[in-house]
């Protein structure tokens, strides 16, 4: 049965201008890192990204590693724009990013313009597109001149290949650099895309005053720390979560005692607040001000309509966030 979204699916959905750009980014972004690989199921992928658009989600985020296998994601998306969206392209935001190891060889990996601009290439042809949104530099190569990253991010913009240039996992320093060399080459940085929770909170040393100061725009990735901050690890371990999953970033040892400690805590005060650990933890990320969108990751239709829910809580005031603060610790 052929896709037909609704017609009121921008009704609930908040928007936030991304920096000092046109563009306003939903409140919650979906993003494809995990849960549409080729090991996932299919029907269930295309299930959560029809549900998302419908509901006024315009942004869905990839980078050209994500699977598993590495590049997967794209070709699943890809198969779900040439089912379902590809009508209404004009109305997505679609990413993809380039940095981490794709292929063998001395050109698959780190920050060149070789590297960058093939894996655009290619990210294009796994999802049948003439352009991305947004191509990001996915991490800094320290052995790779900034000014020759950044030279390849403006080339794919002046090519047509994407229509605005950003980075990922860059710090304070260098995402000032960035700013400024991107800005000369006529292609301003539109987005910062950080990992940024309460267990990890290095964007507030720094990065988001050099964001603040250019005017770029933030979306945070793994507010939820991977699944940590719900309640799916209150009790144990279960087998279908990231950490019970062999193939999955969260690992077993990164659940310590110390960790489930804070959790149980931040569970409490979400419950003094009428709010679930999940909730209290996207809205936490939201109620900042250089947050401009917040990226989740979802494994069901379930999980995403339990963090759409965020969008109608007022953002905590900074009492409550200090309240929430106060029982945090930093994890890797």
């Amino acid at each position: 049965m052929d896709f037909i979204a609704k017609d009121n699916r921008y009704e609930q959905m908040a928007y936030r201008r991304c920096g000092n750009s046109g563009i306003n980014l939903p409140l919650l972004s979906v993003g494809l890192w995990h849960n549409f690989g080729e090991v996932d199921d299919f029907e269930t992928g295309r299930e959560i990204i029809r549900y998302a658009f419908n509901e006024g989600v315009t942004h869905f985020d990839l980078a050209n590693n994500y699977g598993p296998p590495p590049g997967s994601a794209e070709t699943n998306f890809g198969k779900i724009l040439k089912k379902d969206l590809k009508p209404y392209r004009d109305e997505l935001i679609i990413s993809t990013k380039a940095g981490y190891l794709m292929w063998p060889g001395p050109y698959g990996d780190h920050g060149s313009r070789k590297y960058l601009l093939a894996s655009l290439d290619q990210s294009l042809d796994r999802m049948n597109l003439d352009y991305v949104d947004i191509f990001y530099s996915h991490r800094f190569d320290p052995l790779t001149p900034l000014e020759e990253t950044m030279g390849a991010l403006a080339q794919a913009v002046r090519s047509g290949k994407a229509l605005y240039a950003g980075i990922s996992n860059y710090p304070a320093a260098e995402t000032m650099q960035a700013a400024r060399i991107l800005s000369e080459m006529g292609t301003p940085c539109l987005i910062h895309q950080v990992k940024y929770s309460l267990f990890q909170r290095g964007a507030e040393e720094g990065l988001a005053a050099v964001l603040r100061e250019k005017m770029i725009g933030c979306i945070a990735f793994s507010p939820l720390a991977q699944g940590l901050l719900t309640d799916r690890y209150l009790d144990g371990i279960p087998t279908d979560s990231r950490a019970g999953k062999s193939h999955g970033f969260l690992k077993t040892d990164q659940i310590t005692p110390e960790v489930k400690e804070v959790v149980i805590k931040l569970n409490k005060i979400a419950g003094t607040h009428g709010l679930s650990l999940a909730e209290l933890a996207l809205n936490w990320v939201k109620s900042h001000d250089f947050i401009t969108s917040v990226l989740i990751g979802v494994s069901s239709k379930k999980q995403l309509q339990t963090n759409l829910k965020i969008l109608g809580l007022p953002n905590f005031s900074q009492e409550q966030i200090n309240e929430i603060n106060s029982c945090l610790i930093e994890t890797t």
